[in-house]
């Protein structure tokens, strides 16, 4: 089940009409983890019990972690949730991954090793509950917060619907206090959720699928040498197509959330309006982010060791997290693209005197990147930082090559057609096709740039309540128009 179907929006319908009768609170909360259950097993029904399984041992793990006063036996259990949810992980992303791997470097020393190719079905959402209950079990052992008081809060902080296959990825003490006493929406709180839900799905459907993944698609699936216009138009296409369909997905999940009555964290604030690459992962989802440099960069040491060990941990940071999205090695380099994006960027600053910083704005506290402040002098949009930005925008575009390329001979194909129009390089794009992508992407940019320190709502209460309506009815129209060439949110694979 998708936010982008009509199924679901019968199901939400339910769902908002149950969490509204004279019902108890518990009975409430009942009903939204049935329904999260219902809203998962829409893809694979036997995987709840994978996540049903995940969700008891983590929160009686957890709450061992808390209470158990011998540090051995609780460095003990930490190691066994750490096995047990990364192993689970492992297997079901990882499994094909590492035995396709391993067969290689063994035939490498010349063995004749061809087994079975196993048939591992990847549940939906694995890679996201996965880190939402290791950041509880992590909490408990450093006894960061107090343990959930039951299970059934429990429960519904890991499967809540919204957040359950794609994200924000959410901890503890963002929504579990939110289970403790009822949450109805006010009239202000089902306005705004139902506006960010059809603008994320006016993203989603209307940008990313319908007006821009037809053109990444043709780019990304020839593997021959392109005119370096329809190559570059290919990349920017997917570029705006993996925003929108990804953050359109977080602006429902925030939206759907918000007709509940439930706040989740932002996970985008602009991002191709990013200065530097630090501030881009400040602005690029925002919850791993936070997770990568909570639970793996500041654990490996941060920047608490010197210069060398901070690169270091920076490129595993990055390493990792790229291969989080994927068990291929594409995503392996684009992480490490992103990590020599990070090295550079630092030894340049090491060279300058250090820059006065200022926190984000529009960002809650702990939802920040792994460096957390901007330098102070990017906070101003000048001329100079608009440039740095479109510099940034450039080299991100070129590790999305690796992103969406299922190989590197197809990335690499396309990546010299980007940078030399080869002699019997075929044109596959339209004049069509280009000027849309063109447009878009220059209207993706500059929309960035002028609400890079705002966001969305607050904007809105500012407008004419008349503009908001035309405004509101144009998306709505738009989304009916372009419903038949919606699918599924690319992050779903994740």
């Amino acid at each position: 089940m998708v936010f982008n179907s009509y199924t679901f929006i019968a199901f939400f319908i339910i769902i908002l009409l149950l969490h509204n009768l004279p019902f108890s609170w518990k009975l409430k909360k009942v009903n939204l983890l049935l329904a999260s259950y219902i809203f998962y097993a829409a893809w694979n029904p036997p995987f709840i019990l994978l996540l049903w399984l995940s969700t008891v041992v983590d929160f009686y793990v957890g709450r061992a972690l808390y209470t158990q006063p011998n540090i051995h036996k609780r460095r003990l259990l930490l190691v066994l949730s750490l096995i047990g949810n990364l192993g689970m992980l492992c297997f079901f992303k990882y499994g094909t991954f590492l035995l396709e791997n391993f067969t290689h470097l063994v035939n490498l020393f010349g063995a004749d090793f061809h087994p079975a190719k196993p048939n591992i079905i990847l549940p939906a959402g694995i890679s996201f509950y996965t880190f939402t209950t290791l950041c509880y079990t992590i909490d408990m052992y450093k006894k960061k917060s107090e343990p959930v008081k039951n299970l059934l809060d429990f429960s519904l902080f890991v499967t809540f619907f919204p957040h359950l296959v794609a994200g924000p990825i959410v901890r503890p003490p963002q929504l579990v206090p939110q289970f403790e006493t009822e949450r109805k929406a006010s009239q202000q709180q089902m306005l705004q959720g139902l506006l960010l839900i059809s603008l994320g799905l006016f993203m989603k459907v209307v940008l990313a699928d319908s007006m821009l993944a037809p053109t990444a698609d043709n780019v990304f699936g020839p593997g021959a040498p392109l005119k370096t216009l329809d190559a570059w138009t290919g990349v920017l296409a997917f570029s705006g197509q993996i925003f929108c369909d990804f953050a359109g997905y977080s602006t429902c999940a925030i939206g759907v959330a918000s007709c509940l009555g439930f706040v989740l964290p932002q996970n985008f604030l602009y991002p191709y309006a990013a200065i530097g690459f630090s501030d881009f992962w400040r602005r690029w989802h925002i919850t791993l982010s936070a997770w990568l440099r909570d639970y793996l960069y500041i654990p490996l040491g941060g920047n608490r060791n010197g210069k060398f060990r901070t690169y270091i941990n920076l490129m595993i940071t990055m390493l990792l997290g790229g291969l989080w999205h994927g068990a291929n090695w594409t995503f392996v380099v684009w992480g490490a693209l992103h990590g020599a994006y990070l090295w550079g960027e630092k030894i340049l600053q090491d060279f300058r005197k250090k820059p006065a910083m200022v926190p984000m704005t529009g960002v809650p506290s702990g939802e920040v990147g792994v460096l957390g402040t901007i330098p102070k002098e990017f906070k101003r949009k000048t001329f100079l930082n608009f440039i740095y930005a479109m510099i940034t925008f450039f080299f991100i575009n070129v590790t999305w090559v690796f992103f969406r390329s299922p190989d590197f001979s197809s990335a690499w194909q396309l990546l010299q057609s980007m940078f030399y129009n080869a002699p019997g390089a075929e044109a596959y794009l339209t004049t069509l096709s280009i000027i849309k992508v063109t447009l878009i992407t220059v209207l993706l940019v500059s929309i960035h740039w002028l609400m890079r320190d705002t966001n969305v709502l607050a904007v809105v209460k500012k407008m004419p309540w008349w503009l908001l309506g035309i405004g509101w009815a144009v998306l709505l129209l738009l989304l009916i128009w372009s419903q038949e060439s919606s699918s599924s949110f690319i992050y779903f694979q994740f």
